[in-house]
């Protein structure tokens, strides 16, 4: 069969097949008499091998290598060529994340668009300090990959870089929220607290929507973090969440100061005051009677001077004289006689 032939039949070009040739990889056992390449059976078997090989990836050396060195072990470059298959394939899918990241980001223009590609390249630095001064560098008219900023945000280790991240995602219009509810449902405990702390910095219903889903989480920290940052936007979601800091003594002085801003509403206040009476009632230790008394402080209505009246006739007089403190102090304030003990 001549060359021409050959290549219609097998789909490779007639100087591909040449190339083979001077290669010593598929050579015509024939001549005609007019001195054109004629390849036989055994020819077309050995180019059916030589294709069936470059399918899998190896080089044109490895092919021959593979065709006529009895000792070459193909398991071995198997193995090699899916090493550098899933290397391959990581980093086209890191270029095509990129890309889209840089599409998401709409730039206006090719300076704009080197702006995006150079902030997500300081983004996989080594140094924080690098990533931190990338994010802040950012202008504020320009283009912002809000994706990738969020991404980072679940896997960033510096507390300055988070910061700026945090920072940056706050002013971008509740835009990258997607990425951060994505990062509440991982199994990663740190993942979780990240997200909920980068949610927190953005004040929209979106985000108030997810920081209420973040206060049933297993994580104290993830739901701490979500009820002091819906507490001191007015959600009475966080009053459970809040009322157990206090009883836990985790940052309790920080969720009385929250209760306080938000009971000035008497419906919420009344929920925290009946919370801390159930826990007064199954029999709190001194340490929990005490700080329930510190917290009452801070939430108004005659129900949270009911329960300080109360402490105020504990066992304990450390608890008993800071209850009868705060109720005089609350009495004085509102210009009525303290309650009597």
């Amino acid at each position: 069969m001549l060359i021409g032939e050959v290549a219609r039949r097998s789909g490779v070009s007639a100087r591909m097949l040449r190339h083979y040739d001077a290669l010593g990889l598929v050579a015509p056992t024939g001549r005609t008499s007019g001195g054109y390449r004629e390849y036989s059976t055994d020819d077309l078997r050995r180019l059916f091998h030589v294709e069936s090989l470059r399918t899998l990836g190896l080089s044109l050396d490895e092919v021959k290598r593979a065709l006529d060195e009895p000792a070459f072990a193909p398991v071995d470059l198997v193995d090699e060529l899916i090493t550098h298959t899933r290397r391959r394939i990581a980093a086209e899918a890191e270029l095509l994340t990129r890309l889209e990241h840089v599409a998401a980001a709409a730039p206006a223009g090719w300076r704009d668009t080197l702006g995006i590609v150079t902030l997500l390249q300081e983004l996989g630095s080594e140094s924080a300090a690098r990533r931190q001064q990338a994010v802040l560098s950012r202008d504020r008219s320009a283009s912002l990959p809000v994706d990738a900023l969020a991404e980072a945000a679940l896997t960033e280790d510096d507390l300055n870089v988070l910061g700026a991240l945090r920072w940056a995602l706050a002013r971008a219009d509740g835009r990258g929220l997607e990425v951060l509810a994505a990062g509440l449902d991982s199994s990663d405990a740190d993942v979780r607290r990240r997200a909920t702390a980068a949610i927190a910095a953005v004040d929209s219903a979106q985000a108030r929507e997810l920081l209420t889903r973040a206060l049933d989480d297993v994580d104290m920290s993830v739901r701490t973090r979500a009820a002091l940052a819906l507490g001191s936007r007015g959600s009475a979601h966080a009053v459970p969440v809040l009322v157990a800091m206090i009883v836990e003594g985790h940052l309790d002085v920080e969720a009385a100061e929250v209760l306080g801003v938000l009971t000035a509403n008497d419906a919420p206040g009344d929920r925290a005051t009946e919370a801390f009476e159930l826990v007064l009632d199954n029999g709190a230790e001194t340490s929990v009677r005490l700080r329930i008394a510190q917290a009452l402080a801070e939430i108004p209505g005659p129900q949270a001077l009911a329960v300080l009246t109360r402490l105020a006739r504990d066992s304990d007089r450390t608890v008993a004289a800071t209850a009868a403190a705060i109720s005089a102090a609350r009495a004085r304030k509102s210009g009525v006689d303290r309650p009597q003990e």
